[in-house]
């Protein structure tokens, strides 16, 4: 079991598991330090770390995942130890949800057109309180049985290919990078490896803000990581990463702690995020 997974999504967006219950779950593995990562959302980050008070042991860092689209894919952003109490962050924030939903909206649209007759109205209820993802639209067409499996409605629908795709409202790589230091946070590139023109971005992204890349992702094989890590080494990154768990598929999905996140990498950040504190109470 790994000390930290730092990539963790709730029902605060798109995962199964409520905030407390993933810190119950993450404390019986074992693991000693999580980021609850939600897209576009920070609403579990209290519900997390009040529940982690019964679990001394089990460090709770604040997060979020923004979404941005570049030429032909998406690039994710993590933002670790953000200030989730920041007014025009949630503006920033909510604006993404709306988009979320808006194209949930017309995908669903779109799966009628195709045959594949889903209810918007179940799909906000998996939704919950919790900003509409893809996954949730998956899920819904699961229990219709238009699909076995949450991956085969991204492979044949609603993935970037699919015909059942729609664009969200479009955020740029830098602009998520910068909104997420203006809100005190640390950004991180998520689950980079096939990611175009990697480099390239990497250099525009240590220009807005970055500081590290989600290099222990997954299945990523060795040679990927080596590679990854590479990168980290030539801009002086840190190296984060995380099993970006959802809780939907529990068959082939990920559990949390199932990616072996080096402790001195954890150290690393969290020592980031003091210092940078520090230098704002002392402004």
């Amino acid at each position: 079991m790994s000390y930290a997974d730092l990539h963790l999504h709730t029902t605060a967006s798109d995962g199964r598991l409520s905030p407390r219950a993933l810190v119950r779950l993450a404390a019986r593995k074992g693991i000693k330090v999580i980021a609850v990562t939600d897209h576009d959302s920070t609403e579990g980050i209290d519900d997390a770390l009040d529940e982690a008070r019964f679990f001394p042991e089990l460090t709770v860092i604040p997060g979020v995942e923004i979404s941005t689209d570049v030429k032909d894919g998406e690039v994710h952003l993590l933002g670790y130890y953000v200030d989730h109490e920041d007014a025009n962050f949630q503006a920033l924030l909510a604006r993404q949800r709306d988009s979320r939903e808006i194209r949930g909206q017309k995908m669903v649209a779109r799966l009628a057109e195709l045959g594949i007759r889903i209810s918007w109205q179940r799909v906000k209820e998996l939704a919950g309180t919790g900003a509409v993802g893809r996954p949730h639209v998956a899920q819904a067409m699961l229990e219709r049985g238009y699909v076995s499996s949450i991956p085969e409605a991204f492979n044949k629908y609603i993935g970037r290919t699919g015909p059942a795709y729609v664009e969200r409202e479009k955020r740029t790589p830098p602009e998520a990078t910068r909104i997420i230091v203006e809100a005190r946070g640390l950004p991180v590139l998520a689950h980079p490896a096939d990611v175009p023109d990697l480099e390239e971005l990497v250099r525009r992204l240590v220009e807005a803000g970055l500081i590290g890349l989600e290099a222990y992702y997954g299945s990523y094989t060795e040679d990927t990581r080596h590679s990854l890590l590479e990168l980290v080494g030539r801009y002086g990154l840190i190296a984060t990463g995380g099993s970006d768990f959802h809780g939907f598929e529990t068959q082939t999905e990920l559990q949390p702690g199932a990616v072996d996140v080096p402790e001195e990498t954890v150290r690393r950040l969290i020592e980031m995020a003091q210092q940078r504190a520090r230098g704002l109470a002392r402004r």
